[in-house]
């Protein structure tokens, strides 16, 4: 008991760690050296580093600094533990990591190469820490605001917010010419592809599925769900129109990689059961997610 009290109360930060850790390497090793600025605390201490020469593991701690004291107005200092942690993590491996890449960057004559690996690492980063209430910091602190309160995927608050700083990097040029159009153009592939990879960490395991089972073993097959996979089982009347005989239908909603644990346990029950499998777009209730934004009734009396 006393082990997985650990692990519970351990797994959060080392699961912060990590995600950290692979950011810093992302922006080290593929941003920073060409001079691509996409999105938070990261892309303002890059634009800080070119200006003022500003090391970009400082310039990431001092704007971090500044949002935290937001972030624990609003959030709680619950959130603000977590935070402070990732950004000592992030500011330590951030700047631990600079000196030690190469100046031209992992990938020097590519570019946008550069751009699809960073995002990709970044992304990862981020969704590690954001699914255990952390952050990486940045605009990161205005996701967790927002979803905190209302249904709407990190990744396209992260897109709003992180525009603008993409922008701040025009001054990084003394006139805009084609290398600074070309610039924005990486910051917000960057930007699009980390979106889309904050979103898949996120939601991956918790997508859900909608499964329509039909069998003569109908009883069978709905008690092994419930006992085995510990889902809710509806069975629905159904009539066949070729036969005309009346038939059940048993429906699950369940994850996603349950779902091939019904599929396997009807297909056991039943060798001649047919079977159909649909994702869903957001299951919410008991088990699932919750509507947020919506006071409960009973609470509000």
């Amino acid at each position: 008991m006393k082990q997985q009290n650990l692990w519970k109360e351990t797994k959060p930060y080392i699961l912060i760690s990590l995600g950290m850790i692979i950011y810093a390497f992302a922006a080290t090793a593929f941003l920073v050296p060409h001079k691509i600025v996409g999105g938070g605390a990261t892309g303002i201490a890059t634009v800080l580093y070119y200006l003022f020469g500003l090391p970009v593991g400082v310039g990431y701690f001092v704007v971090n600094v500044i949002l935290l004291v937001i972030a624990m107005k609003v959030l709680g200092p619950k959130f603000g533990v977590k935070t402070i942690f990732a950004m000592i993590v992030g500011s330590v491996f951030l700047g631990i990591m600079q000196p030690l890449m190469p100046v031209e960057g992992l990938l020097p004559d590519e570019k946008f190469m550069s751009t699809i690996i960073a995002g990709m690492l970044a992304g990862i980063g981020i969704g590690f820490s954001l699914s255990v209430g952390g952050s990486t910091g940045g605009t990161d602190i205005i996701a967790m605001l927002v979803t905190k309160y209302h249904n709407v995927s990190p990744g396209k608050v992260l897109m709003a917010a992180d525009s603008c700083v993409i922008l701040s990097s025009l001054l990084l040029y003394d006139h805009i010419d084609r290398e600074a159009v070309a610039g924005l153009i990486y910051g917000f592939s960057l930007m699009g592809i980390n979106s889309f990879t904050v979103d898949y960490v996120m939601t991956g395991r918790n997508q859900s599925a909608q499964l329509f089972i039909f069998s003569d073993q109908y009883e069978k097959i709905a008690n092994e769900l419930t006992e085995r996979v510990h889902r809710g089982v509806t069975i629905l009347d159904a009539h066949g129109w070729y036969t005309g005989q009346t038939k059940k239908i048993v429906l699950i909603v369940a994850r996603k990689h349950e779902a091939f644990d019904v599929l396997r346990i009807a297909k056991q029950i039943d060798p001649n059961v047919f079977m159909t499998m649909a994702p869903v777009m957001g299951v919410f209730g008991k088990g699932f997610e919750e509507v947020k934004g919506v006071k409960d009734k009973k609470n509000k009396e």
